[in-house]
């Protein structure tokens, strides 16, 4: 069985079966891309359930794994070297599992590069400003008078899924084969429903990407990802 007690985490959230991946996480769109994955790989895996609250995110035992206090967060009992390693960051733990498994990352150099291309995007352009969009649409930000942020947010998504959208013309997926990259954007593309921003990003103007979320959405690992770790 394998050893997990250098990781301070597992004191808050004990691992049942330490012998398989262990899962921090909860199902927000950078959440969802790890436990889709993981789904996606038939990686054997453990959820354990850390709410957005800093009774959570800011304790100890979270911030030992992940001092940017953000989930997921993963500890993998046989990491590559042998010793089980901690990771944090959604984007390089997608990377890590890809590799891990050989699955999702593309069949050559070549294609492994264009796929990480995309995870990237999505890391640096599309999950800050969709994000953001939210804060200024949905939550504390949609009250401030100045309306020159939010717009500004709206501008940016707008540009981001003209991007998309043109990518994916004649494309079931964002690079060749379902991948990664796919895990990576598409649980931000279905946060515009939550934050209520759908029609003013002019959503239904993007056909490709209608057409992509909801193959996505129908994937079964997909269907099971999402609602990992269970919110209740």
């Amino acid at each position: 069985m394998a050893d997990l007690s250098a990781f301070p985490i597992t004191k808050k959230w004990p691992p049942q079966n330490p012998d398989v991946l262990q899962l921090y996480s909860f199902p927000t769109p950078n959440g969802v891309k790890v436990s889709i994955a993981l789904e996606e790989m038939n990686i054997p895996y453990e959820a354990h359930k850390v709410t957005l609250s800093d009774v959570d995110v800011k304790s100890p035992e979270f911030l030992s794994l992940n001092p940017n206090n953000k989930i997921p967060a993963i500890i993998d009992p046989n990491g590559p070297d042998g010793p089980p390693i901690g990771l944090f960051e959604s984007g390089a733990i997608l990377i890590y599992l890809a590799e891990k498994s050989g699955k999702l990352i593309g069949k050559t150099a070549t294609e492994r590069a264009q796929i990480i291309q995309w995870v990237m995007f999505q890391m640096g352009g599309l999950g800050p400003m969709l994000g953001q969009l939210g804060f200024f649409s949905k939550f504390a930000g949609s009250q401030w008078e100045d309306k020159r942020p939010q717009q500004r947010y709206i501008d940016e998504a707008k540009r981001l899924l003209n991007v998309l959208e043109q990518a994916l013309d004649g494309k079931d997926w964002i690079m060749g084969e379902y991948s990664i990259a796919d895990i990576a954007i598409a649980p931000w593309l279905g946060a515009l429903e939550f934050y209520g921003t759908r029609d003013v990003v002019g959503w239904s103007d993007h056909p490709n990407l209608v057409a992509y979320l909801d193959r996505f959405l129908e994937r079964p690992a997909v269907k099971v990802g999402r609602v990992t770790p269970a919110r209740d």
